[in-house]
């Protein structure tokens, strides 16, 4: 790639720090000085050291003073220009965190320790099933509007959350979706058929059950809303109800009861696993 192609590549939006994220403000800044120090500990001007990595000047001083959080390619070219021995490559491990939002790294971490979730949507599909394309055109549809960063980084933020299906061992994973969300072609025809084959692909795996609430059920326990369960292997277990204890976390007993009565009770009602998968594949083949 051209020295353009890098720099344009690394000024797209969604990588910009987060003011008011405390703890990614510190990291971005801490690698930036670190690479500073570094730079200048080897007599390398920016300029000279700008095209020596393939990056341009006032994108150097933009991550060398905190501003920027830059891509894991430029750590690793910076490593190598500079003879870190993996020193400054492995940074990315605490900088690729900073793109995501603090709220959606605390829930990817409880879902990252979870050996089981269950997941009520009543609205839309559930972020951990959504693909890139249909979080981008939900996420921009929001009122008031997004930026196009905060809207990069929330989708980036969202996928990164999808690796708990990439976990070994794997967690007991469970949906339940409501047909109406299921029909409704976000994004339009092609990023709604794209969403419908992710449903499928994600539907087979093993570890995974997805069920579908038909819009002719008679019965309905989740009108109160969304539900989400994370238990853990100590025994432990966190989960939120939009319509329950104000929709915040609680790890209660008597509350989690509550949350559990409702989740089991709105799978029973929804179609099975079988009959979900298999009316997936109807509405793909109706689009």
């Amino acid at each position: 790639m051209s020295v353009d192609g890098l720099k344009d590549a690394t000024d797209e939006p969604g990588w910009e720090v987060d003011p008011d994220d405390d703890w990614g403000v510190a990291v971005v800044e801490t690698v930036g000085r670190q690479l500073k120090l570094r730079r200048e500990a080897v007599g390398m001007r920016v300029a000279d050291f700008a095209v020596a990595i393939g990056y341009g000047e006032d994108l150097v001083y933009k991550i060398e003073a905190g501003k920027r959080i830059p891509r894991q390619e430029y750590l690793d070219k910076s490593d190598e220009v500079l003879e870190a021995g993996g020193l400054v490559s492995a940074t990315w491990e605490d900088v690729k965190k900073v793109r995501y939002p603090k709220k959606v790294r605390e829930l990817g971490k409880l879902e990252g320790q979870a050996v089981e979730i269950g997941v009520y949507e009543c609205n839309s599909i559930n972020g951990l099933l959504q693909t890139p394309e249909h979080a981008r055109a939900v996420i921009g549809a929001a009122q008031p509007p997004y930026s196009p960063d905060d809207v990069a980084r929330m989708v980036a933020a969202r996928m990164a959350r999808q690796s708990v299906f990439e976990r070994s061992p794997a967690p007991a994973v469970s949906f339940v979706l409501e047909e109406g969300a299921l029909r409704r072609p976000i994004g339009g025809t092609m990023v709604w058929r794209q969403q419908l084959e992710r449903l499928l692909e994600v539907g087979r795996l093993h570890n995974v059950v997805l069920q579908v609430m038909p819009m002719s059920s008679d019965t309905h326990s989740g009108l109160d809303g969304r539900i989400e369960l994370l238990k853990f292997a100590d025994g432990t277990a966190v989960g939120r109800s939009d319509g329950a204890f104000n929709g915040r976390p609680t790890s209660e007993p008597r509350h989690l009861r509550i949350l559990e009565l409702r989740y089991g009770t709105i799978r029973a009602q929804a179609l099975s696993p079988g009959e979900s998968l298999a009316f997936v594949e109807q509405l793909l083949g109706e689009t």
